[in-house]
Protein backbone atom coordinates (compact mmCIF):
# COMPACT_ATOMS: atom_id res chain seq x y z
CA UNK A 1 0.00 0.00 0.00
CA UNK A 2 1.36 3.09 -1.01
CA UNK A 3 0.94 6.83 0.42
CA UNK A 4 1.42 9.64 -1.55
CA UNK A 5 1.21 13.17 -0.58
CA UNK A 6 1.64 15.82 -2.87
CA UNK A 7 1.24 19.46 -3.81
CA UNK A 8 0.79 20.63 -7.71
CA UNK A 9 -0.02 23.73 -9.25
CA UNK A 10 0.60 26.11 -11.62
CA UNK A 11 3.51 28.61 -10.06
CA UNK A 12 3.26 31.42 -12.73
CA UNK A 13 -0.36 31.99 -12.00
CA UNK A 14 0.68 34.27 -9.05
CA UNK A 15 -1.01 34.09 -5.30
CA UNK A 16 -4.72 32.92 -6.35
CA UNK A 17 -4.17 29.45 -6.73
CA UNK A 18 -7.56 28.10 -5.17
CA UNK A 19 -9.44 27.82 -8.77
CA UNK A 20 -6.60 25.50 -10.13
CA UNK A 21 -6.19 23.79 -6.85
CA UNK A 22 -10.28 22.95 -6.77
CA UNK A 23 -9.79 21.55 -10.23
CA UNK A 24 -6.99 18.65 -9.09
CA UNK A 25 -9.59 18.44 -6.26
CA UNK A 26 -11.90 17.53 -8.70
CA UNK A 27 -10.32 14.75 -10.28
CA UNK A 28 -8.89 13.28 -6.93
CA UNK A 29 -12.62 13.16 -5.30
CA UNK A 30 -13.56 11.36 -8.70
CA UNK A 31 -10.98 8.69 -8.74
CA UNK A 32 -12.83 6.97 -5.75
CA UNK A 33 -8.57 6.33 -4.35
CA UNK A 34 -9.03 7.54 -0.60
CA UNK A 35 -7.30 10.65 -0.34
CA UNK A 36 -7.07 13.43 2.71
CA UNK A 37 -7.05 16.80 1.74
CA UNK A 38 -4.70 19.20 3.59
CA UNK A 39 -4.01 23.01 3.50
CA UNK A 40 -0.53 22.20 2.33
CA UNK A 41 -1.30 19.15 0.04
CA UNK A 42 -3.20 15.83 -0.59
CA UNK A 43 -2.68 12.68 0.52
CA UNK A 44 -3.79 9.55 -0.94
CA UNK A 45 -3.85 5.96 -0.25
CA UNK A 46 -3.35 2.95 -3.03
CA UNK A 47 -1.53 0.65 -5.04
CA UNK A 48 1.54 2.53 -6.66
CA UNK A 49 -0.26 2.03 -10.10
CA UNK A 50 -3.68 4.10 -8.54
CA UNK A 51 -2.34 6.52 -7.08
CA UNK A 52 0.40 7.30 -9.75
CA UNK A 53 -2.76 7.46 -12.38
CA UNK A 54 -4.38 10.24 -9.95
CA UNK A 55 -1.12 12.24 -9.87
CA UNK A 56 -0.78 11.94 -13.84
CA UNK A 57 -4.60 12.87 -14.50
CA UNK A 58 -4.19 15.91 -11.97
CA UNK A 59 -1.58 16.62 -14.15
CA UNK A 60 -3.54 16.74 -17.59
CA UNK A 61 -5.73 18.43 -15.84
CA UNK A 62 -3.73 21.64 -15.71
CA UNK A 63 -1.39 20.64 -18.63
CA UNK A 64 -3.84 22.18 -21.56
CA UNK A 65 -4.10 26.07 -19.85
CA UNK A 66 -1.09 25.91 -17.26
CA UNK A 67 2.68 26.38 -19.03
CA UNK A 68 4.27 25.63 -16.39
CA UNK A 69 3.51 23.63 -13.50
CA UNK A 70 5.32 22.26 -10.38
CA UNK A 71 4.89 19.76 -7.89
CA UNK A 72 6.32 18.29 -4.69
CA UNK A 73 5.77 14.89 -4.09
CA UNK A 74 6.65 11.94 -1.28
CA UNK A 75 5.86 8.59 -0.89
CA UNK A 76 5.63 5.75 1.41
CA UNK A 77 5.40 1.93 0.66
CA UNK A 78 5.04 -0.68 2.57
CA UNK A 79 3.49 -4.26 1.40
CA UNK A 80 -0.12 -5.30 2.75
CA UNK A 81 -3.43 -4.35 1.64
CA UNK A 82 -3.82 -2.72 5.88
CA UNK A 83 -5.05 1.14 5.46
CA UNK A 84 -2.32 3.50 7.16
CA UNK A 85 -3.79 6.98 6.18
CA UNK A 86 -5.40 7.02 9.44
CA UNK A 87 -3.73 4.44 11.67
CA UNK A 88 -0.15 6.30 11.46
CA UNK A 89 -2.07 9.23 13.32
CA UNK A 90 -3.85 6.71 15.45
CA UNK A 91 -0.13 5.21 16.82
CA UNK A 92 1.40 8.69 17.63
CA UNK A 93 -1.90 10.11 19.36
CA UNK A 94 -1.57 6.38 21.41
CA UNK A 95 1.96 7.55 22.64
CA UNK A 96 0.97 11.15 23.33
CA UNK A 97 -1.96 9.96 25.34
CA UNK A 98 -4.63 11.95 24.10
CA UNK A 99 -6.12 13.19 20.23
CA UNK A 100 -3.97 15.51 18.05
CA UNK A 101 -5.23 18.09 15.72
CA UNK A 102 -4.96 16.62 12.55
CA UNK A 103 -7.49 18.96 10.50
Amino acid sequence: MVLLEFAMNPPDRGDGLSAYVARILDVIDRSGVAYQLTPMGTILEGTFDEVMAVVRDCFLALEPDCPRIGMNLKMDYKPGNASRLKSKVDAVERHVGRKLRTA
